[in-house]
This record gives C-alpha cells, structure tokens and sequence, in this order.
C-alpha cells in the first residue's frame, strides 16, 4: 500500500522561484526511507508540506489515503513529525508539555502515562520531565520533540534530521526504533546527512538536489557499479558537489 503519495508537488516562495519543482514519489508500508540532499535542496520544504506545515503550489499530496490539504486533520492523525529544530513551549515543564500533546491527539490517560513512560526511559529523559524546557540542553529538546510526536503511536514518523543532537545511546535506540517501526508493517520517511545510517537502514532512498529529484531506489541500487566507493562518495558524485572537487591548498597558508 502507498502510505505517502506524492504527484507533481511543486513549491514556490516567490513567483517563478521553485524551492521544489515537479516531484513523484511513492512511500510505502513496511518501509524505512531516506529522504537525501545537501542543505538548501529542498527536503525540508518538501517534509513540512507533507505533515501540513506549507501549502503545496502545485500537485497533491496524500497520507494513508487522506489529502493533506482537503482533510489535513485526519491525515495529520497520522503523522508523528519532528521538525528539523525543536520549537517547544519553553516555559512548560517537560511532563506538562507532553500531556498537552497527548490531549491534542485525544491519548487517554492510561495510554499517555505508559508511553510517555517507556519513551523517556528509552531516551533517558524521564528523571528530566519536571524540569521546564527552557533548561533543556539541544539534545534534551530533540528527546522531548521525539517523545511528543511518538506518543499517540501514529502509523506514520516523519522525521527531519532526527539524529542531530543526540547522545550516541539514543541515536542507536532510535534508529533501531525506527527499524521496529517498519517491521510492524508501518513507515519512517527521514531525512539526514549520515550516510552510515543510510546504508544501515533504508530500504529505498530518494536525493534532491536544488528542487529536483535525481534518484529514487535502494542503495544498493544507488551504489551499482561504483565500484568499491563509499556511500558519501557516492552521493557527492549524484548531486554532482563541487565539495570533492574544492582546491583547499589555500588552507596551508594558515
């Protein structure tokens, strides 16, 4: 089943500049897929009109069935998102944030408390829950950001950059978290800059580059006939990075 569908989106900021222009993709169950491109390529656009955030320019996109923009309530029901940075209410404390969230999505009170107890031991945040967010380290808020879109156990994880800021312990939890999810017949789109967990645990892969797709298939698909190239090699030569190709002689002047 196609989870998430995504026919000819584009979306443009300014009249005639495309921050994304003309891009399919199908995402579906059971699937872990990364979602690739150097800064400025288009992924975060492309990841906030998805969860509802910006409004399509052109094209149609549809989560579990639902068109984010004709029935964004029920498709967001789907959805757990974290944002590429936390945007929390820093004046709340981290158990008061979390039941806020759990009341928006209607997660009655026996739920919540198991959930929001076996994440924030998993994330080795539970003993900071009392403490109010605006006290949170980065890595602290990206914990919280996770526990809150994980709670109301959506069949669908949205995640933007996920991985920056944790400690090595919850970024290996969550990426084997990840893996479970799919596993259960359910889907994790993502994206990052670390190509080792690209290769570890995608099933297929998308890279975007300045708005426009330039690949759609496994990695071991993307790596083909490449020879013995590492998979940041690989995706330097596909978004054709003038970074490999940068002359840093002039840094022995320093």
């Amino acid at each position: 089943m196609r989870v998430i569908s995504i026919h000819d989106f584009s979306k443009s900021y300014s009249k005639g500049t495309f921050a994304v222009k003309n891009i399919s993709l199908e995402i579906r169950d059971g699937e872990v897929f990364g979602f690739l491109g150097p800064n400025g390529a288009g992924k975060s656009t492309t990841i906030k009109s998805i969860v509802g955030l910006l409004n399509p320019t052109n094209g149609s996109i549809t989560v579990n069935g639902h068109d984010i923009t004709k029935a964004s309530v029920q498709a967001k029901y789907q959805i757990g998102y974290v944002p590429d940075e936390a945007v929390l209410m820093e004046k709340l404390k981290g158990i008061e944030y979390l039941n806020f969230i759990a009341d928006m999505y209607q997660v009655s009170n026996r739920q919540r408390r198991e959930r929001i107890t076996k994440l924030s031991e998993a994330f080795k945040l539970n003993s900071d829950l009392v403490k109010t967010i605006d006290t949170y380290s980065h890595g602290m808020r990206q914990k919280l950001s996770l526990i809150s879109a994980l709670m109301h156990n959506p069949a669908v994880w949205i995640l933007d950059e996920p991985i920056v800021g944790l400690d090595p312990e919850s970024a290996f939890r969550l990426k084997k978290m990840m893996k479970s999810h799919s596993e259960k017949g359910k889907t994790v789109f993502f994206s990052t800059h670390v190509m080792e967990i690209v290769e570890k645990i995608c099933d297929r892969v998308a890279i975007i580059s300045k708005g426009e797709l330039l690949f759609v298939g496994t990695v071991e698909k993307l790596k083909k006939n490449r020879g013995d190239s590492t998979m940041e090699e690989v995706f330097l030569e596909v978004t054709k990075s003038e970074a490999e190709q940068d002359d840093f002689s002039y840094l022995d002047a320093y």
